[in-house]
């Protein structure tokens, strides 16, 4: 500290503006806190990156898309849409008011809970001290009760091919996309470079997915995949695996495909290679922590580190997610307010919004044998519901695994049009202690895609209405893998 700064007093630090940062904010405002918000942009970057540069302007992205090659597809039923064309210098502007709504209304709710936010580059100095670096230059110093840390994750590189904004993007530069590339190169085909290479795809881009493991999304189970890797094949994009991508020199990009040089045509290469936790330019020795050579923290299960300091987010171990992160702020916070709290959802769910889209929650059957359970397995078809084929979209199945004998409900795995909606059925059951009988008995409405939860439940108990499961069996009998 420099000598005569006077540090402001601060109750509840948080670093960070993102989903779980201004969750737990909120969360500290609820308990009578008073609460700092740091984030580097200020105001402008409450929201981070999920609602600014990730997962809000990627699915406007994907939607615009997806309405795009739907229309082209009704011609069939007698609906013509003329030529389509592309303006993505409107959709820029078109995300831009989504964005600006979206984290407008964070701000409300910050100022409305009397949550400061300040904007500036924070490191910590002492462990219960920070200075910010503010965008004027000034160095205001920060001396804190507690402290939050929240500074999310950035996408990782490759040395050999750093984003220039122009040629080659990661997946934020790829959202901001003002034209679009008669061609592209998209190295990395997990959930992000899928859903990426997917969209661009549709609008009328040539896409070449590049992946170093053996087959697209390596993450998830192979049989949810089948049908996300048959419908790139319809699109025309080109799937490259077990590939390493090497230089982009002009327009092509060098690919080593097993034993062979593959040369890639590509305007534009996306480099979507996973990210990195923000934790590296802290200074979290001064607070007495130390990162693990991954660079996350590596916490307790209510998300401190070490009394008055806690962590949340994608700076913690588990899946990347903005939920995640949303379901840690408050333990975190209540954790700093001296509660015996801890983070032990039984289940967290994942979503690929691919085409068709995958959801997945809970255990699959390997990973249930895994765990010493006898999983029952039941699958039925998208292809049989009334909903899937009004809407075009008939790829795909509903996977329900429970466990033999008592029913439990230990995952729900969804490929298929609103997977992404379908899967909150199968968290609130594995978190609710429910059973495939509580599933089967549940009315849901019809038409709708998620009748075919309901009818993957009635398999697993004995009495399918429109699947091929024989009546009056004992559903741990049944489509038994």
């Amino acid at each position: 500290m420099v000598v005569g700064e006077i540090a402001e007093a601060v109750d509840l630090l948080v670093v960070g503006g993102g989903p779980a940062g201004y969750a737990a904010a909120l969360r500290g405002a609820q308990r009578g806190r008073d609460v700092l918000v740091v984030d580097r942009d200020g105001e402008e970057g409450v929201g981070g990156v999920c609602l600014r540069a990730g997962c809000i302007p990627s699915k406007a992205l994907i939607e615009m898309a997806g309405v795009a090659e739907r229309a082209a597809g009704y011609s069939s039923a007698g609906l013509s849409v003329g030529e389509r064309s592309v303006d993505l210098g409107a959709f820029q502007a078109h995300k831009a008011r989504i964005v600006g709504e979206l984290t407008g209304g964070v701000r409300s709710l910050l100022a409305g809970a009397g949550v400061r936010v300040l904007a500036g580059d924070l490191r910590f100095t002492r462990p219960d001290q920070a200075v910010v670096r503010t965008p004027a230059g000034r160095a205001a110093f920060v001396e804190f009760r507690d402290v939050v840390i929240a500074t999310g994750s950035r996408p990782a590189v490759l040395p050999h091919l750093v984003p220039d904004g122009v040629h080659v993007l990661d997946s934020t530069g790829a959202l901001d996309l003002a034209e679009l590339p008669a061609t592209v190169a998209v190295v990395g085909a997990g959930y992000i470079g899928v859903e990426l290479g997917t969209a661009l795809a549709k609008l009328g881009s040539s896409v070449t997915l590049v992946e170093m493991a053996d087959r697209i999304l390596p993450e998830i189970d192979v049989a949810l995949t089948r049908p996300v890797a048959r419908r790139l094949d319809e699109l025309g994009v080109t799937v490259l695996t077990a590939a390493r991508a090497g230089e982009h020199r002009g327009t092509i990009l060098h690919v080593r495909c097993g034993d062979r040089d593959v040369e890639v045509k590509a305007d534009v290469v996306i480099v979507a290679v996973g990210r990195r936790p923000n934790t590296d330019e802290l200074g979290l020795d001064r607070l007495g922590v130390t990162p693990g050579d991954d660079g996350l923290l590596h916490v307790a299960p209510d998300r401190t580190l070490r009394p008055h300091v806690a962590a949340i987010g994608d700076v913690t171990p588990g899946p990347a997610l903005a939920h995640k992160g949303y379901a840690e702020a408050p333990v975190a916070v209540d954790a700093l307010c001296g509660d015996r709290v801890a983070f032990q959802p039984a289940a967290i769910p994942a979503v690929v919004f691919a085409d068709p889209e995958i959801a997945t929650v809970g255990l699959s059957a390997a990973a249930a044998r895994a765990e010493g359970l006898d999983p029952v397995v039941t699958t039925v078809p998208m292809a049989g519901n009334g909903r899937a084929l009004t809407l075009r979209a008939p790829r795909g199945t509903v996977q329900l695994v429970s466990e033999t004998g008592t029913g439990l409900v230990l995952g729900l795995h969804v490929v298929g049009p609103h997977a992404s909606e379908l899967v909150a059925e199968g968290t609130v059951a594995i978190e609710m202690g429910a059973t495939v009988e509580d599933l089967a008995d549940t009315v849901h409405v019809h038409p709708t895609v998620g009748e075919q939860v309901q009818e993957a439940a009635r398999a697993a108990a004995g009495r399918g209405l429109h699947s091929a499961s024989p009546a009056r069996r004992p559903h741990h009998h049944l489509n038994k893998e």
